[in-house]
């Protein structure tokens, strides 16, 4: 038999609850539901409590810089086109609210389908197993044509598709981001890495062009980023190749004098990634930022974002 006996309970200190400092206060509580209500009445019924804190600082930081004429910077992953939010985005660059956007590889694939035919986003699975999968003439054709002429011209990804998506009158091209960045002269970078996206397997594909073109756009990138001092980056579904792009551009714009110091960066995605968590929301805004991470679908988060930095803005 071991020697310890169960610690007596008798000489433990207490203290009084009211003195206790308590991190949730029933005034910070949310607030039931009235039929009929704005937008306005439903955020201000949210609980005052961790993510809506964190999502109402996000819709301030952005109505901030919009106001202030500042920058606001929405990187994106292919996917924020595929849960059909071409209009959302486009809405927020038409209203100046969003100053610059950029990609990775595959958004010029997506946008440019939507554009060509109002359609996007095969099925992977069904595809790949027939040998079938990123086998669209159409889009391939477009797209190696766009890169190549890029190339000759010394444009940028993001501007020779845009212009592409213009000259060529596709029949849904209001609904492209890269036709609405042309027309409404705001940044569109696109951030290639050869072998990830469908058209680099065409023998149409010209390397050459696209990697110049893509590292045009990387030293525009650079140029927005130099500008980001109070302004606002958000990242939404890059979980890889634009947090590292990101991360690139600002050290390279620090090294050249610029200051780069005081600004927001937000992450937005389904679930928490090392590298937009690091690259993104926590190493950039060590010398004073301020960096969040907002959690959701894509498809309810960013319109709901969208709709209440345009309330703000309208109150403001």
């Amino acid at each position: 038999m071991h020697k310890l006996k169960p610690i007596d309970l008798a000489s433990l200190k207490t203290h009084p609850l009211a003195a206790r400092k308590s991190k949730v206060d029933r005034a910070d509580f949310a607030h039931p539901w009235e039929p009929e209500g704005s937008l306005e009445d439903f955020l201000d019924r949210l609980p005052d409590i961790l993510a809506v804190r964190d999502f109402k600082a996000v819709v301030s930081a952005i109505a901030k810089a919009h106001k202030g004429g500042k920058s606001v910077v929405l990187a994106m992953g292919a996917h924020v086109i595929k849960v059909g939010l071409n209009p959302i985005v486009a809405d927020m660059m038409e209203r100046g609210v969003i100053t610059a956007i950029a990609m990775n590889g595959a958004g010029i694939i997506h946008d440019v389908e939507v554009a060509m035919i109002g359609r996007t986003s095969e099925d992977v699975l069904q595809g790949l197993e027939h040998g079938a999968f990123g086998m669209a003439q159409e889009t391939s054709d477009f797209l190696n044509r766009a890169v190549s002429k890029g190339g000759k011209e010394d444009l940028g990804l993001g501007q020779a598709v845009g212009q592409a998506i213009i000259e060529e009158n596709l029949p849904f091209s209001k609904d492209s981001l890269l036709a609405a960045a042309v027309r409404l002269q705001i940044p569109a970078t696109v951030h290639v890495a050869i072998g990830t996206d469908i058209i680099h397997i065409h023998p149409g594909f010209h390397p050459e062009a696209a990697g110049k073109a893509s590292h045009l756009d990387f030293r525009l990138l650079a140029s927005v980023v130099a500008a980001l001092e109070d302004g606002v980056y958000v990242n939404v579904g890059s979980a890889v190749i634009l947090p590292e792009v990101f991360l690139k551009a600002l050290t390279l714009v620090r090294n050249m004098g610029h200051k780069v110091e005081r600004f927001t960066a937000v992450n937005m995605d389904f679930i928490r990634h090392y590298r937009p968590t690091t690259n993104v929301v926590e190493r950039p805004t060590s010398m004073g930022g301020k960096g969040y991470t907002l959690i959701g679908h894509h498809e309810i988060m960013f319109p709901l974002l969208a709709a209440a930095v345009i309330e703000k803005i309208g109150r403001s």
